[in-house]
């Protein structure tokens, strides 16, 4: 899939309401758990004690955190839309998080994009995206919510 192109609010507009696309899928280890695990100070077993999480883990293996799924957003968005002619993005806020479904080690997960509003504010373009993120082979997705960037153009 090639990536949408933007380098304008007028480029963004053109795909107001619209979904933007689908990213490829990106298969979540145990070592990017744990190395997340040491980023972020949460070694709880069911993040990173395999065997435990097998025992007495509700999913029979251990599941990223949800943050670590949030963060690979960026790299997945990329494959999307690409930004171009960019002075400065800054991430604004996320709105309506919610994780509906643990993922398991292993697991490959997408993201899936629409543009749900776009707005010029005095030149800074304020993007809101609806975001799922889908696990391959199953009906719920790890998230959904919407995100909302900030882009100052040259």
């Amino acid at each position: 899939m090639n990536p949408i192109l933007i380098g304008s609010f007028e480029d963004f507009e053109k795909h107001n309401g619209q979904e933007l696309g689908t990213s490829e899928y990106f298969k979540i280890t145990q070592n990017q758990i744990n190395l997340f695990a040491d980023a972020t100070y949460d070694h709880q077993w069911i993040h990173c004690d395999p065997e435990r999480a097998k025992v007495e883990g509700a999913f029979g293996n251990t599941i990223a955190h949800g943050y670590l799924t949030l963060s690979i957003v960026p790299h997945l968005w990329e494959q999307i839309v690409q930004v171009q002619n960019l002075k400065m993005m800054i991430n604004y806020g996320i709105e309506n998080l919610r994780f509906a479904q643990a993922v398991t080690v292993d697991s490959e997960v997408r993201l899936v994009a629409k543009l749900k509003n776009v707005a010029n504010l005095r030149g800074t373009v304020k993007a809101e995206v609806e975001v799922k993120l889908e696990i391959r082979d199953q009906k719920k997705p790890a998230f959904t919510g919407v995100l909302i960037f900030l882009y100052h153009f040259h």
